[in-house]
């Protein structure tokens, strides 16, 4: 969509130069694009998911806060992608370092449609940037969300009240 826009800008901006005169011509607005996401909401087990905009999708990964915790990250186990949802509070993967183990669950009803494989080449990624969600980030799936995990996610908290959470 937004390169459709963009080569329909050039020709917009002609036929204004060609009817309005330089002093009355308003200033030129370009568009632009950015991800659809809402605010990443947390767990109280340290688990984040940043749910899309249309609440049909999103991406789960542990918070940074518990990345500190855990020590160096040595070993992730990521699921394989699932036909069937899995439930609020059951384990999706685990994460091991140097300090403990600990199960990663699922903070809302949710499906695995995908996993970070670059976490088993390199599970240190979760140390440095646990919470990105990009291509070389630290999250650990993406998840199809139905209407009931949608309705969850507005239980979990939002980030000013994990970092109360947190400081307690």
């Amino acid at each position: 969509m937004a390169s459709v826009l963009r080569l329909a800008r050039p020709a917009a901006m002609r036929l204004a130069a060609r009817s309005t005169p330089m002093a009355a011509r308003a200033p030129v607005r370009s568009f632009t694009t950015s991800r659809l996401s809402l605010a990443k909401m947390y767990t109280k087990d340290h688990e984040w998911i940043d749910l899309s905009a249309d609440r049909k999708s999103g991406v789960i990964g542990i918070s940074e806060y518990a990345a500190e915790q855990l020590g160096d990250v040595v070993y992730v186990e990521l699921p394989e992608s699932a036909d069937d949802f899995v439930d609020q509070g059951d384990a999706i993967g685990a994460v091991e370092s140097v300090k403990s183990a600990s199960d990663i669950n699922a903070p809302v009803r949710c499906k695995v449609t995908a996993a970070n494989s670059l976490l088993e080449e390199k599970p240190a990624t979760i140390n440095q940037v646990p919470e990105d969600d990009s291509n070389g980030g630290g999250w650990i799936v993406k998840v199809e969300i139905d209407e009931e995990g949608a309705k969850q996610v507005d239980q979990l908290m939002d980030a000013d009240a994990y970092k109360a959470f947190i400081s307690e």
